[in-house]
């Protein structure tokens, strides 16, 4: 392939090669690498001193696609010096030009979904119409920040403690320099999405994507940068969290973490040490509750995007399945025959239901769930097998029924194709069951009566519950936050919260002609009584 940059139509491969990786499907055993000059315009932007690289490999067939340069410690440095530079000018742009950047970042994204869903699909290995997600997720993001800038960032008046004589505005302030650790399950929404609030507020940002989808973070930033917003205001550092994670968090004046709940108490536990903010998105063993009068075709064929979008590999995804003795065994005929009807392809089309694993480490682990859960007595109703077939880390959509506490899936997250279905006679005890355990991330409830589900939803743990939906309805309204509880994370994405946690909340108070201390000769005594009066009378008078 040529070695020269990328053609106007900006397809990964090139044109030709482009229109044969997308049809026929992809050979899981064919060798085939991205355009060399389409790579090395992604890489580039790495801040990166050393010569070592690390390739990113595609799941599906285990070639490399590119190879990443990798950060030292004293890149990272080198990052945030640059950064801060670029804030102190951005924090000067408007929130109106800052928001039109945003605007044009939102069409930027839809015009060019395909090249992005491309490239997620060859790094990740997930179906296309989950890949598909991502490029969506960004644009609403992207325009709900750009819409509500103003309603979030503007300073505002607040009551003063003397009416008409103290004046009190309260002002956002950009904390200065975001660092964004991201993962590897959603590479180009995760490495983007929290970001872009902190961003609208006048934050600079150093991301560290995680090593196994490096280029389609980089893609993001390119995007970024031709949406307008000033090249050194994003910088990407490459390499190992453990040793670059650290140093993020030596420089950075908030740090944002998605991924473990193990490594997300690390961060933390530093973040703490400096005292500055985190936030923190972490691990989840989500509960599905179909009531006694759900519609049970809706519920199974959430149940499918619920367990199998992605793989599993979803943070809000579902693993636990508590259903109405009453419609125990309905639901789960309908259940296992949509699964079984999945269709598991090789390819960037269309035409898949869900795609492979990310690498050896994340197949290992579904599997050693899977076989510890029936050696100890649960009962595969369908799936339960790896697919090398397809590709090396394909394992087929699995429900488990009769799950026990002492097998390793009870508790522990899988995060791949598997869940637990369990009955339940009493819905205080389904609600008793999906609040057992230390996480709290998401949960869907479905019922035929909304307004019921809306109220079952205020006694479940979780950061967010959707009503008769697996989890799109929470997570793409962004106007609503979305994190955990308990053990699932601190802080909030979206919403006013994604956005305010960049911010320090500054008070500015002018005072007219009152002064707070005694006057004309009037003892301390007498003030305090006179001060006294006036509270009482200002309570009369049903002031704040």
């Amino acid at each position: 392939m040529s070695d020269q940059p990328t053609p106007p139509d900006r397809s990964p491969a090139g044109a030709a090669g482009h229109d044969e990786l997308r049809d026929p499907a992809l050979d899981p055993t064919a060798s085939y690498a991205l355009e060399p000059g389409y790579v090395r315009a992604l890489t580039e932007q790495v801040v990166a001193t050393s010569r070592r690289t690390e390739p990113s490999v595609c799941p599906v067939n285990g070639q490399p696609l590119g190879h990443v340069p990798q950060s030292e410690p004293g890149d990272v440095a080198e990052a945030f010096r640059r950064a801060r530079r670029a804030q102190q000018a951005w924090v000067r742009t408007s929130l109106d030009e800052r928001a039109a950047t945003m605007l044009r970042l939102h069409d930027l994204v839809l015009d060019r979904q395909s090249e992005i869903i491309d490239l997620i699909c060859w790094e990740s290995g997930k179906a296309r119409k989950h890949a598909f997600d991502e490029p969506l997720h960004i644009a609403l993001t992207a325009r709900y920040y750009a819409r509500s800038a103003h309603e979030h960032l503007d300073s505002h008046r607040v009551a003063g403690v003397v009416p008409a004589l103290t004046h009190v505005e309260v002002n956002r302030i950009p904390k200065g320099v975001v660092g964004i650790i991201s993962p590897w399950n959603y590479p180009f929404t995760m490495a983007l999405c929290d970001g872009l609030p902190a961003l609208m507020a006048g934050n600079a940002v150093v991301a560290k994507p995680d090593a196994q989808t490096m280029l389609s973070a980089l893609l993001a930033k390119q995007l970024l940068e031709e949406a307008g917003f000033p090249p050194d205001l994003w910088q990407v550092v490459a390499g190992p969290g453990r040793v670059l994670g650290p140093e993020i968090i030596r420089h950075a004046d908030h740090v944002c973490f998605t991924g473990s709940t193990a490594t997300g108490a690390l961060v933390a536990q530093q973040c703490a040490q400096r005292l500055i903010g985190c936030s923190l998105e972490l691990g989840g063993k989500n509960p599905f509750l179909v009531l006694r009068d759900a519609d049970l075709d809706r519920a199974a064929e959430g149940a499918v995007r619920a367990s199998f979008s992605n793989a599993g590999q979803l943070c809000v995804s579902m693993e636990r399945m508590f259903v109405a003795d009453q419609v125990y065994d309905r639901f789960l005929a309908k259940f296992v025959e949509r699964t079984e009807a999945m269709r598991l392809e090789v390819g960037l089309g269309w035409g898949s239901d869900m795609g492979s694993l990310i690498s050896q480490a994340q197949l290992d682990t579904v599997v050693r769930h899977v076989e510890d859960a029936r050696a100890k007595g649960a009962r595969v109703l369908t799936g339960g097998r790896a697919r090398p077939d397809l590709g090396p880390y394909y394992f087929e959509p699995t429900i488990l029924e009769g799950v026990t506490p002492e097998m390793t899936c009870f508790g522990e997250e899988t995060f791949g194709p598997v869940v637990s279905v369990y009955r339940f006679q009493d819905e205080s005890d389904a609600v008793a069951r999906a609040n057992a355990g230390d996480y709290g991330l998401n949960a869907s409830v479905y019922t035929r009566d909304a307004r019921r589900g809306r109220e079952l939803a205020r006694t479940i743990r979780c950061g967010t519950v959707n009503v008769n939906e697996a989890f799109a309805a929470t997570f793409a309204s962004v106007d609503a936050p979305m994190g955990g509880m308990h053990e699932s994370g601190i802080g909030r994405r979206q919403g006013g919260e994604g956005i305010h946690r960049y911010t320090e909340t500054q008070a500015v108070a002018t005072q007219r002609l009152l002064r707070f201390a005694p006057v004309l000769g009037m003892s301390d005594e007498t003030y305090a009584k006179v001060m006294t009066a006036y509270l009482r009378l200002m309570k009369r008078l049903g002031r704040k």
